[in-house]
């Protein structure tokens, strides 16, 4: 088996995880998809280019190389709800446009544990394994879950998204302190819209992990793709994500400011 992730250890409180920007499929699978699917629509494209200095920073780093189409790392291993409006699950059947993923040879049950103990096990034992790592040094930890969605997705959200969607699973993943310091500064740039836990309040990963009476905080941040990229076809676009890049830093910077700041 490939290796499912790439991981950098924490030297600072603070571990950036990015779930959704692999696109790797393998030939086998690559061949039972749908054209539709074949460009992976569905990628956080290019996120991992934006977070690619954290380690300058001292701030840990996990990123998935699988597309999320094999298995989603931001869903619970037994596929329960987690929104109350459908949404694709552990193993997506169709795109977030509703066109089929599968031409042929859909996944059954036998193979969805495959994948499961092959990609989706290894990944969040990783990540596991890493926030008590650094909990046990530091005392505390924090985790960003990093994802980006395009602008415009109905079958998820009406309209235009939000530049920056900021999510606290409604304030029970993180201390009101550290959700108050990273709105702190979207609140404070003028450039990007923002919203704390609306559509986007946090998946799998956000409320699973983040157990602040334990102290370890989660936070996710949905980015729409619009303020870094072309969307269709994609294309990272360099002079557009400088800004968000500089913007993250900030965020980033403060977040462990406010863990200093607990003394």
């Amino acid at each position: 088996m490939s290796q499912a992730f790439q991981i950098q250890q924490c030297r600072a409180p603070l571990l950036v995880s990015i779930p959704h920007a692999g696109t790797r499929l393998g030939t086998s699978l690559a061949q039972r998809l749908t054209k539709a699917a074949s460009v992976l629509p569905d990628t956080d494209w290019f996120v991992d280019r934006l977070y690619d200095w954290v380690p300058e920073i001292g701030a840990g780093l996990i990123v998935a190389e699988r597309s999320r189409y094999i298995v989603d790392l931001n869903r619970p291993a037994d596929d329960s709800p987690l929104y109350a409006t459908p949404t694709p699950g552990l193993v997506p059947f169709k795109t977030f446009g509703g066109k089929r993923i599968y031409r042929r040879d859909a996944p059954g049950d036998f193979e969805i544990r495959r994948r499961v103990e092959a990609f989706w096990q290894p990944y969040h034992d990783a990540l596991h394994a890493e926030l008590l790592r650094v909990r046990r040094h530091f005392g505390y930890v924090i985790l960003f879950d990093a994802h980006s969605i395009r602008s415009r997705v109905p079958s998820l959200f009406e309209g235009r998204l939000r530049d920056l969607n900021l999510g606290t699973f409604d304030g029970h993943s993180a201390a009101p302190g550290l959700v108050e310091a990273a709105s702190s500064v979207l609140s404070a740039q003028q450039q990007y819209s923002h919203v704390v836990d609306g559509r986007f309040k946090g998946g799998y990963i956000t409320r699973h992990y983040g157990r602040p009476q334990e102290s370890i905080h989660a936070l996710q941040l949905e980015m729409s793709q619009s303020i870094y990229m072309r969307e269709s076809p994609p294309r990272f676009e360099p002079d557009k994500a400088e800004p968000v890049k500089e913007l993250l830093r900030r965020l980033l910077n403060r977040l462990l400011e406010w863990g200093d700041e607990l003394g």
